[in-house]
């Protein structure tokens, strides 16, 4: 059962949600700035041969780890280091941020990954963003499903770590931490497929950029899909208690 808050109008100029939008804007512009920044250094290594696509992989899954790390826990204080719009749809259909808080969210996380891709092509010299597309010999629904699992795995992860009050002092300790390791697993499994986007925002930015929408629908049906059913899943099966719907995504 979906467990909404909508919220309250007055939230959008509290002042700690203010500070949360912004938190977010800055969190995902470094989070993305570093995965497609990483794009971009394989890309021009590649040119040269000094690298092999396996490494080229590997770089790119060990930098997104690294900079999930890094602005999870950064940001979990202020905002809860969402970064994500499907984190940030998969908390909301538990009700653990209101639904206006996560407009709030979607708007600073886009806006974040379009300005640190809008950087990343000004001081390359104009080098093209790397945009997220399917793989050849990989459909629309194979995309959808791939994103889809990849997308589900990332949220039952922070419920199981975040979330879940049974999660003990180690949960809260090593959450952003689990939380960047299956991303990179994910993207190891996932990258020479669909992308591994797992992330409507990561996808966005690029798209944006560069102006090329194909196959981009695949990066927000999936990933909202996989992370609300994780959510729901995870709320509603696995976590016993009362419902107190939070106004507040501390």
């Amino acid at each position: 059962m979906v467990k909404i808050a909508v919220g309250r109008v007055e939230e959008a100029t509290q002042a700690d949600s203010i500070r949360a939008t912004v938190a977010e804007l800055v969190c995902t512009f470094l989070f993305v700035f570093a995965g497609v920044g990483s794009a971009l250094t394989v890309d021009k290594l590649s040119e040269s041969s000094a690298l092999t696509p396996g490494a080229g992989l590997v770089i790119i899954a060990l930098t997104h780890t690294f900079a999930v790390y890094a602005m999870v826990s950064a940001g979990f204080h202020i905002s809860g280091g969402h970064l994500n719009p499907a984190v940030t749809l998969g908390l909301a259909v538990g009700g653990h941020i209101t639904l206006l808080r996560s407009i709030l969210y979607w708007i600073a996380q886009l806006l974040g990954s379009t300005l640190a891709c809008f950087l990343l092509e000004f001081i390359t010299g104009g080098m093209g963003i790397p945009v997220h597309t399917l793989a050849g010999g990989t459909g629309y629904i194979e995309g959808v499903v791939m994103e889809m699992v990849l997308t589900f795995s990332l949220l039952f992860t922070v419920y199981a770590t975040v979330v879940d009050p049974k999660r003990g002092s180690m949960g809260v300790l090593m959450a952003p931490l689990c939380v960047a390791l299956v991303v990179g697993a994910n993207i190891m499994a996932g990258g020479p497929f669909s992308g591994a986007s797992m992330n409507p925002a990561r996808s966005f930015g690029p798209a944006f950029v560069m102006w090329e929408w194909r196959d981009h629908w695949v990066y927000w049906v999936g990933p909202l899909v996989g992370g609300g059913l994780a959510g729901a899943l995870y709320e509603n099966f696995f976590i016993i208690r009362t419902y107190e719907p939070l106004t507040v995504c501390q």
